[in-house]
């Protein structure tokens, strides 16, 4: 496990541009105001809701000296929708001609059936579908970035989840039901950790065609977030409250689970096989460590991840800015 502490090892980010997906709350708004601290030259806040995201920066700003109060900006993003995403990618694109750190945080959990915009089971539709159309048209932007930047250093990171071992057993996905609400009568977890496995298998399915940028997928310990409310309500009124008492005694507080993500963005290239440092295409367990992976998550041969690259890529035909 990596000891890393944010204040000292975070390093100047001066010049850089960084988005965080769903950075209002939770591990996204703590990786945002960590981040925040080290000078970058602009943080994208993506999220729906303005009023929120608002209330966001102005109490991070609060805690930041006034020369890094510009920093932080909104950027309106609902994953359920193609037109919202690429209108946020398209706000970005003219306002910004570097992408040095794409956080992919945004996510739901455990939720009731429903469709996106575009009929895709909500929870693979938000995060893998949404995060891959981001992810796809801001391509070309973090590619220009790579080419002169140090090696390394520009970085794609999915917020993925212990629970992608939750994932249909033995097909891991489910493409032939990917837009029906339950994904054929799967379990809203199992529909959780069938999204989550897609997070992994697409941060190294990224890092296979585009080396020069590193991708990575990060589970950050089981944690008290927003994140967590609609699963809890899922038990009924009776064992609410006593489940809310658990999480608060045995979940991780929200800077510990930020932790790995933000190291992720931020720590040096691993210069060696086995060295400490980050490494392209790996699914991380808090802090930086790797191979826990679900045998699914390992694919070792790439048959799951390229079949999933390839539905995404048919899925993403002709969307374009």
């Amino acid at each position: 496990m990596v000891n890393f502490s944010p204040d000292k090892d975070i390093p100047d980010l001066s010049g850089k541009v960084i988005l965080i997906t769903g950075a209002n709350v939770g591990l996204g708004r703590e990786s945002l105001h960590q981040l925040a601290k080290h000078n970058p030259r602009t943080i994208y806040l993506a999220a729906r809701s303005k009023a929120k995201a608002d209330q966001t920066i102005k109490e991070i700003n609060d805690t930041l000296p006034d020369t890094a109060r510009s920093t932080i900006r909104f950027l309106e993003c609902d994953l359920t929708s193609f037109d919202s995403i690429k209108k946020a990618a398209k706000t970005f694109t003219s306002e910004s001609d570097r992408l040095d750190i794409l956080m992919n945080n945004a996510g739901i959990m455990a939720c009731p059936e429903g469709l996106t915009n575009e009929g895709y089971e909500v929870q693979f539709g938000t995060n893998h579908v949404g995060h891959s159309l981001l992810i796809k048209l801001l391509l070309p932007t973090l590619q220009k970035t790579a080419k002169d930047a140090p090696t390394g250093s520009v970085r794609i990171v999915n917020l993925s989840s212990a629970g992608e071992q939750l994932a249909p057993k033995p097909d891991g996905i489910k493409f032939d039901s990917l837009k029906t609400p339950n994904s054929g009568g799967l379990s809203t977890w199992t529909r959780y950790g069938q999204s989550k496995l897609a997070n992994v298998l697409y941060a190294r399915a990224l890092a296979k065609r585009y080396p020069e940028i590193v991708s990575v997928s990060v589970h950050p310990g089981v944690v008290q977030t927003e994140l967590t409310r609609g699963p809890l309500a899922s038990y009924g009124s009776w064992l609410y409250y006593p489940t809310k008492i658990m999480a608060a005694l045995f979940c991780k507080s929200v800077a510990q689970g930020a932790l790995n993500q933000t190291w992720a963005a931020v720590a040096p290239v691993a210069k060696q096989e086995g060295g400490q440092g980050v490494k392209n295409g790996i699914f991380y367990h808090p802090v930086g460590v790797a191979g826990k992976d679900s045998g699914l998550a390992k694919d070792e041969h790439d048959v799951l991840s390229d079949k999933l690259w390839e539905w995404t890529e048919k899925e993403l035909k002709g969307q374009e800015l």
